[in-house]
């Protein structure tokens, strides 16, 4: 199989690997191919760090490195997970936040290693999309939330009147 001409590069400073397997146990499509060790490490002993971590995150070809301390994560990127339910939606929340992570506003929470991630229900994206004044009650809505509540959402769309909100 061909390699895809891009990947995603993401740098830790000791614990690309103990990321790598959350991720791996939380998100679908998220595999962890191979573990390549510091050389001269012994491969055996399981304190050995991993210099990179050759993974697939959400179907997306990536590596985690262990770069040291001097790189530093930022809200300038993160990684968006779509969902379609509540319970989905909740589901990653709670797994990030709850594996020592923080909660954001808008749907945005960061892992332990720093990492941002958007955790964000399909109405939301297409309510925004939708643009106009759904949009803007959904902007709206969104704002008030760290989490995002689908059913508040939803509302939002509909408007006053619920007569706005698209139908598949």
């Amino acid at each position: 199989m061909t390699k895809p001409p891009g990947t995603l590069c993401l740098m830790y400073d000791q614990e690309a690997e103990a990321a790598v397997r959350f991720y791996a146990a939380t998100f679908p499509n998220t595999i962890l191919q191979h573990v390549h060790r510091i050389p001269g490490s012994d491969p055996t002993d399981p304190s050995d760090a991993a210099l990179l971590v050759d993974f697939t995150l959400l179907g997306m070809p990536a590596i985690a490195v262990n770069g040291g301390p001097h790189f530093a994560h930022s809200e300038a990127f993160s990684i968006q997970v779509a969902t379609d339910t509540q319970e989905e939606t909740d589901r990653y929340w709670h797994a990030i936040v709850g594996h020592g992570g923080s909660e954001n506003i808008c749907g945005w929470c960061k892992d332990k290693w720093g990492i941002s991630w958007q955790i964000t229900p399909r109405t939301l994206t297409e309510g925004l999309a939708a643009g106009g004044v759904e949009a803007a009650r959904v902007f709206d809505a969104m704002m008030a939330m760290k989490k995002i509540d689908i059913v508040a959402i939803d509302a939002a769309r509909k408007g006053p009147s619920g007569s706005d909100l698209v139908q598949d």
